[in-house]
């Protein structure tokens, strides 16, 4: 039987301020869509729920512990003092354990954001929990599920690649400049829910208003940039040796999670 947490140490549910991020392929849905306090100008890319990775923390606007307001409180803050009563004694162990960098022990395991794309996301990998546990600083790997919130018509996801595809093929692909032919792609439903595991090479596509379930970390290895330019003119750094070490090429297609 669960041992019941003492009265003074329960804490009701908790609203957090969101963090927001602007990159050029955000817009503004965020605040059209989700009532989200955006400012009057900006590309309003990911609007981030809960997250304690760094500096990047949440703050309570609302919640209460027993008699005591928890307003002000970082994430960090809530899981140094009252992480049992977050997410229990058995997850509050595994996140002391050993098999979390000294770094990263009693960090909030999850992130959750909103992401409006209105372009198409960079072509991108994520590494698993021992790769990016070797990185300097090391972090959590990232494994993620998406909820397809709206789409547009003719939006698309690209999660994994094709059968038969592996590093030879991605490699001579994009040497020829023809990464697109051999990646998954479909159009999504709204309310399709879609699993990419830490190693799935996956882009978000443009027209997509996401949920995003993650693990901790902001790790990401783009492989490619569908050709753009940032805002200073030139071409966005990519990072494809990392991504074709840490890609899972047994993955092959994803389709949406079946219910």
């Amino acid at each position: 039987m669960p041992v019941p947490l003492p009265l003074d140490e329960c804490v009701s549910p908790l609203w957090f301020a969101p963090v927001f991020r602007q990159y050029l392929w955000g817009g503004r849905r965020l605040g059209e869509v989700l009532g989200k306090p955006i400012g009057p100008e900006g590309r309003f890319a990911e609007s981030w729920e809960v997250v304690d990775h760094g500096a990047d923390q949440s703050t309570v606007e609302w919640g209460w512990s027993g008699s005591n307001s928890l307003a002000g409180q970082t994430l960090r803050e809530l899981m140094s003092g009252r992480g049992a009563s977050l997410i229990g004694p058995n997850w509050l162990a595994e996140i002391h354990s050993d098999r979390y960098p000294t770094a990263l022990q009693g960090r909030f395991p999850l992130l959750v954001k909103w992401l409006d794309a209105q372009q198409n996301l960079s072509l991108q990998v994520h590494p698993n929990n021992e790769q990016a546990a070797q990185q300097s600083p090391p972090d959590l790997g990232k494994s993620e599920a998406w909820y397809v919130a709206d789409a547009l018509p003719g939006s698309r996801v690209y999660a994994g690649l094709l059968p038969g595809v592996g590093p030879a093929e991605c490699e001579a692909a994009m040497q020829a400049g023809r990464l697109q032919e051999i990646l998954n792609s479909y159009c999504p439903q709204v309310g399709d829910c879609i699993y990419i595991p830490a190693g799935t090479i996956h882009a978000i596509g443009a027209g997509l208003l996401v949920a995003e379930v993650q693990q901790a970390s902001d790790t990401t290895y783009r492989l490619y940039d569908w050709d753009r330019r940032g805002d200073n003119g030139l071409p966005r750094p990519l990072q494809a040796n990392q991504a074709m070490a840490v890609a899972d090429w047994q993955r092959g297609p994803v389709p949406p999670v079946v219910p």
